[in-house]
């Protein structure tokens, strides 16, 4: 889905949740009445979303005029004013719960990212995020693992094989669920297989799978299987990874870390609109 699709989508789906039938409370002002008002920053936060804030108030009011001081990606400290809007004075009240939803949720998501994104500077780790966002609001949230430095693992179901260890079990063995997944998916297609020893792990290299997942690894097992891979395949860390242990973990060698925290154990960030 194209992202701007995505946008009209959400913002219309957020509105309709919020607004129903109509804002009883914006009617006490008058139709014609036009405002100015300003979002600021009340935490340091890397920002995102704010194509989602702009579709908001372009839906409720046309005409309206947001101009940004920063841009998606960026680090702003406390304080800081990141946009200016002026429209219809109603639709700046109606929109402004679901704007504000959507830029405090999103650059939530991007601030986290970019912590764990420099917690693990200087190693060869990559900061992925997995399928655990919030329902609805995946591909923004993958957006906004981008905007904080991250990187996107597959986007659903449908575009890339990942066997976990349940697929492994039903399907009696890692060799039996590489041979097959082999058969069925596309040409090109990522396939995946997690691993839960270094005895797994060796049979999916001797199989050779080239995306090897290492599931709740120990630092000491995470080393070990560096070793044993010797760059035969892509290495990622998934399971109880932290910031205090990412660190330690991109230090083991692996390629890639996986973190569902990125966007589904997040804290919106403390964002303000004044008229």
């Amino acid at each position: 889905m194209d992202i701007q699709d995505t946008i009209k989508k959400d913002v219309t789906a957020a509105l309709q949740e919020d607004v129903g039938e109509g804002d009883w409370t914006a009617l006490l002002t008058d139709e014609n009445q036009q405002s100015e008002a300003r979002i600021l920053s009340r935490s340091r936060a890397v920002i995102a979303g704010s194509a989602w804030f702009d579709a908001v108030f372009k839906q409720l009011d046309p005409n309206a005029y947001i101009q940004w001081s920063v841009h998606d990606g960026q680090s702003v400290a406390p304080n800081t004013q990141l946009c200016k809007i002026s429209g219809k004075t109603r639709a700046l009240l109606t929109g402004e719960r679901t704007a504000l939803n959507f830029l405090q949720s999103l650059s939530a998501v991007a601030t986290r990212t970019a912590e764990y994104v420099t917690a693990v500077q200087g190693t060869r780790a990559k900061i992925l995020d997995t399928r655990k966002t919030l329902p609805g609001l995946r591909l923004a949230q993958k957006y906004a693992v981008k905007a904080g430095g991250g990187v996107n693992h597959r986007i659903g179901l449908y575009d890339g094989v990942l066997i976990k260890e349940n697929h492994i079990a039903a399907l009696g063995g890692v060799r039996a669920a590489l041979m097959k997944a082999r058969q069925l998916a596309p040409t090109g297609m990522m396939i995946q297989i997690e691993v839960e020893t270094l005895s797994q792990l060796d049979e999916a290299l001797e199989c050779g799978a080239k995306l090897i997942l290492l599931d709740n690894m120990g630092l000491e097992v995470l080393r070990h299987a560096v070793q044993r891979t010797n760059g035969q395949a892509e290495l990622e860390a998934s399971g109880g990874i932290t910031m205090s242990n990412v660190r330690d973990i991109a230090l083991t060698g692996v390629d890639r870390i996986s973190i569902g925290a990125l966007t589904k154990d997040i804290q919106a960030i403390d964002l303000s609109m004044r008229f």
